[in-house]
């Protein structure tokens, strides 16, 4: 990770902070002040981002390690077992907020309306979010960060719960009944887990060493394809640290041929595969005989676990 990539990265870290404190103390503060649980629920949200921000400025910081005895492979999958804390963090927040919420929808003392007020401070926030969700998909695809990328994917769902806090708000000022206003709240906590419980799942399978985008086995096998003396690529293993690739296989060469051509066909694979698969953190390459059969090889994919599918 490059210095420059590294300060953009804290810097998006930062701001994501800073305008979510803003916008989740403004929500907080006048929810009260106004006796509006939808607009409480949403601050609550943006509260949420508050602490995905501050994991993605510790976690920038431990990725941009470089690897060591104990942590060969880097530091990168860090981001991966943050985002994992992170959905927790998330998931008790709407709990939390559900649990308030029925307690207040059963509760027998009298409500009162919620201020019109509650209504612009919403509009702000749908305004604010959509500023910040903007210039964080701009920095992280500019520095091909899925880190920043999904966070701002998830303040554009913030969007869509304030959005729904507004037409809550409507609703409950058109027919004048304050508990559609704790009923709009109640479905943001459920929104809340389910996108929770959404960033646990997505994380799981980078945790197992899996790819969601499985078109980069036919990526490495045209790479394979595309240099003379290549055959048979097999026990190709691909996994992932945040946003990029390490990939390990067999191919099979000429047995006749020298330990020095042998190489640089290795070298026009590994190339090749670099070339069609731009993020990539490593190739690991075994060069085997033509035709050689090894009865205890277990991991890996061939051609043919694709072509019987």
């Amino acid at each position: 990770m490059t210095n420059r990539r590294t300060k953009e990265l804290k810097r998006a870290s930062w701001i994501g902070i800073i305008g979510n404190s803003i916008l989740s103390l403004l929500k907080i503060i006048v929810g009260f002040i106004l006796g509006s649980f939808a607009v409480i629920a949403d601050g609550i949200d943006s509260l949420s981002d508050v602490f995905t921000y501050f994991i993605t400025l510790y976690t920038t910081r431990i990725i941009s390690k470089p690897p060591d005895k104990k942590y060969p492979y880097g530091y990168m999958k860090a981001e991966t077992v943050s985002t994992k804390l992170l959905s927790f963090i998330i998931f008790f927040a709407g709990a939390q907020l559900l649990i308030t919420t029925v307690s207040r929808i059963f509760n027998p003392e009298p409500r009162e309306m919620p201020d019109i007020v509650a209504v612009y401070i919403t509009v702000v926030s749908i305004a604010g979010k959509w500023i910040l969700s903007l210039w964080q998909f701009r920095i992280g695809k500019k520095n091909d960060s899925a880190m920043i990328i999904a966070n701002a994917k998830n303040m554009r769902n913030d969007i869509v719960i304030s959005i729904s806090v507004l037409v809550g708000l409507v609703f409950t000022f058109q027919f004048k009944m304050p508990v559609l206003d704790l009923i709009t709240a109640l479905l943001v906590s459920f929104w809340i887990m389910k996108v929770a419980f959404g960033i646990f799942m997505e994380t799981n399978r980078e945790l197992m060493d899996g790819v969601d985008d499985t078109t980069v086995y036919d990526k490495i096998f045209e790479a394979v394809d595309s240099v003379q003396g290549a055959n048979n690529p097999h026990r190709i293993r691909v996994r992932k640290a945040a946003n990029l690739y390490l990939i390990a296989l067999d191919i099979e060469v000429d047995k006749n041929i020298t330990v020095s051509e042998a190489h640089e066909i290795g070298k026009k694979v590994e190339a090749g595969i670099k070339l069609k698969i731009s993020n990539i953190y490593d190739v690991l390459l075994h060069i085997e005989p033509e035709g050689n059969i090894e009865d205890d090889e277990q991991f890996g994919l061939s051609r043919s676990d694709f072509q019987n599918n």
